[in-house]
């Protein structure tokens, strides 16, 4: 899925008020971080991520593939935090 300029400037508006409710600390991303991750865009399809590393290519790098690991869309990226975006999946 790919967003459009407007779903990605709405989304942004959306996830504007947010607190990040995943770190990416020291451990970098592991399968349990990737887990609660997972759980966490089910829930909430919407969320800030805040990665605590000071280079800004490690954290770009770390944004890239946490979003990879989850299917999800890096919606916007400023300093150390990102937001993320997957779509709730339906289960029937």
């Amino acid at each position: 899925m790919t967003l459009n300029n407007q779903q990605r400037k709405t989304l942004k508006a959306k996830a504007h008020h947010l607190k990040p409710l995943i770190r990416i600390g020291q451990k970098g991303i592991t399968d349990s971080l990737v887990e609660e991750t997972l759980l966490t865009l089910d829930r909430h399809e919407l969320i800030k991520v805040h990665i605590a590393q000071d280079d800004r290519q490690e954290r770009n790098n770390a944004a890239e593939e946490i979003a990879s690991r989850c299917q999800a869309i890096i919606v916007h990226q400023i300093g150390k935090t990102c937001v993320l975006f997957k779509e709730k999946s339906t289960t029937a």
